[in-house]
C-alpha cells in the first residue's frame, strides 16, 4: 500500500487509518451494489406479483435511471468537494447512502423502491471524491499504487457481495439492504474519528454550475489534448469492462450450460485475481517499469483476457483468461495517475468527477450494446452463431484503446501550478522513464 503524504504534518497512523477507512468506503459502495445483484429482480417480480416479463423492464428501468443519476451528480459532488473539502462530501456520502438502503428495505412498492435506486444513484457517485482525496495526500510518483489498491476495493465488494447477497436474500430479499445500510452507517460513523481534511483551505476552488454540469465538466478534459486521450481511454475500458455484469452470465449458461454456482464461482475468481494485482503488484510494477509502459501492458492483457473468453472451447480455459484479465488492471491505476499529474490541488474533484461522469456513459452504452450483441449472435438471423461476439466486442474497446494510450501517454508530463493549472513553460518531469 502506497504511503501516503498529507498536506499538513499528520503521524503515519493517522494517514493509514485515513486511507484505510476511504479503502472500506469504496469497497463498501460496491459490496452494496453487489449484496442487492441477486435480489433486487427477486424483490421486483415480488411486487409485481410474479409477472416476470413485467419484472424485467422494470429492473432494466432502475438500472438505466441509477446510471443517469450517476452521470449528472458526479461532476456535481466533485466539483462541489473542490469547494468545501473532501471530508464531509465522504461522510454525507455514507450516511445517506445508510439511510437510502433503509428506504429501500422498507419500500412497500415499486414506485419507492424506484426513489431509493434514485438516491443510490447520487450517494455512489461520491466515489470520485474518495478517488480525489487520495490524489491529494499522495505524492505523484507514487499515486498509481494507491489508486490500484482502491481498484482492489472495487474487486473485494465484487467478490463478496453477490455472494453475501445471495445467501442473505434466500431468508429473506429485503434482508441485504438492511445489512448494507447498517455497514454503511457504520462506516461513517468511523469516518468521523478517523478521517481528516485532505485539501487545504487554501487550494480549494470555487464553484459554479457550468463547473458541475454533466457536459460542461468535460471542458476540464477538453482543454488539454493528451489528458482527453487518456480520458478517452478510460471511457472505452469502461464500455468494455460492462460486458462482466450484463452478459457473462448469460453467456456462460448458453455455451458451456454452467449453473449460478458455476458463473459465481467464476466471478469470484475474476475478481479475486484482481484484487492481486491491484493491491499487490500494480505499484511495484509502475515503480519499475514507468506509468506508460504499465498503461500499455494493462490494456494489451485485457484485449487478450476477452479474446481468451470468446474463443474458449471449454469452460476451464476461460479461466486462462482471468489471468490475463486481472493485469488489465495495471491499465486503471496508471491512466488515474497520469491523469491527475495534469491538474492541480483545487481541481483533482472535478477531474474524478468529470471521468467517472464518463463512467456512467459507459454504463448507459455498454448494457444495450453487449447484451444486443449477444442476443443477435445466437439467434438463427445472424450469419453464424458465435456466443463469444460481446466478449470480442469488449476485447475490440480495449484494443481500440491502445494507439490512443500509446499517443495520450507519450508527452512529458509538467508538474501544476498553485492556481491548479498545468504549467507549460519550465523544467517538465517525465511521466514515464522510458
Amino acid at each position: 500500500m502506497a504511503e501516503l503524504a498529507d498536506p499538513q504534518p499528520a503521524p503515519p497512523s493517522a494517514r493509514r487509518a485515513a486511507f484505510i477507512f476511504i479503502f472500506i468506503t469504496l469497497a463498501l459502495d460496491m459490496l452494496a451494489l453487489g449484496i442487492i445483484v441477486p435480489v433486487l429482480p427477486k424483490l421486483i417480480v415480488e411486487m409485481r406479483g410474479g409477472d416476470e416479463v413485467s419484472a424485467a423492464h422494470w429492473v432494466g428501468l432502475f438500472s438505466t435511471l441509477w446510471a443517469v443519476m450517476q452521470f449528472l451528480a458526479m461532476p456535481i459532488i466533485g466539483a462541489l468537494s473542490d469547494k468545501v473539502g473532501r471530508r464531509p462530501i465522504i461522510l454525507l456520502s455514507n450516511f445517506g447512502q445508510g439511510a437510502d438502503y433503509v428506504l429501500m428495505a422498507l419500500a412497500p412498492n415499486l414506485w419507492w423502491l424506484l426513489v431509493g435506486r434514485l438516491i443510490s444513484g447520487v450517494t455512489t457517485a461520491s466515489v470520485s471524491t474518495g478517488f480525489a482525496y487520495v490524489a491529494d495526500v499522495t505524492p505523484p510518483e507514487k499515486r498509481a499504487g494507491a489508486f490500484g489498491a482502491l481498484g482492489a476495493a472495487f474487486g473485494l465488494g465484487f467478490v463478496i457481495g453477490p455472494a453475501l447477497g445471495g445467501v442473505l436474500g434466500e431468508m429473506d430479499p429485503r434482508l441485504p439492504f438492511w445489512l448494507a445500510g447498517g455497514l454503511s452507517m457504520l462506516n461513517g460513523l468511523y469516518g468521523l474519528f478517523v478521517l481528516p481534511e485532505s485539501l487545504a483551505p487554501g487550494k480549494r476552488g470555487g464553484f459554479s454550475w457550468g463547473k458541475a454540469n454533466p457536459i460542461d465538466a468535460f471542458a476540464l478534459l477538453r482543454a488539454q489534448p493528451r489528458l482527453l486521450g487518456l480520458a478517452s481511454v478510460k471511457f472505452l475500458n469502461d464500455v468494455a469492462h460492462v460486458v462482466y455484469p450484463t452478459t457473462f452470465a448469460l453467456y456462460f449458461f448458453h455455451k458451456f450450460e454452467w449453473t449460478e454456482r458455476g458463473v459465481g464461482l467464476f466471478l469470484a475468481a475474476v475478481g479475486a485475481a484482481s484484487i492481486v494485482v491491484q493491491a499487490g503488484l500494480v505499484g511495484r510494477i509502475v515503480k519499475a517499469i514507468g506509468e506508460r509502459r504499465a498503461l500499455l501492458i494493462g490494456l494489451f492483457s485485457g484485449a487478450a483476457g476477452f479474446v481468451i473468453y470468446a474463443l474458449a472451447p471449454e469452460g476451464w480455459v476461460a479461466f486462462i483468461g482471468v489471468v490475463f484479465a486481472a493485469f488489465w488492471g495495471l491499465a486503471g491505476p496508471s491512466g488515474q495517475a497520469l491523469m491527475s499529474r495534469r491538474v492541480g490541488a483545487s481541481e483533482q474533484g472535478r477531474l474524478q468527477g468529470a471521468l467517472s461522469s464518463l463512467t456512467g456513459v459507459a454504463g448507459l452504452i455498454g448494457p444495450t450494446l453487449f447484451t444486443g450483441v449477444f442476443a443477435y449472435f445466437i439467434s438463427s438471423a445472424a450469419p453464424v452463431q458465435f456466443a463469444g461476439a460481446a466478449c470480442l466486442v469488449a476485447a475490440a474497446c480495449v484494443a481500440l484503446s491502445l494507439p490512443i494510450a500509446l499517443v495520450a501517454a507519450r508527452e512529458e508530463v509538467r508538474e501544476p501550478v498553485a492556481d491548479g493549472r498545468a504549467e507549460h513553460g519550465g523544467s517538465p518531469r517525465s511521466a514515464d522513464p522510458g
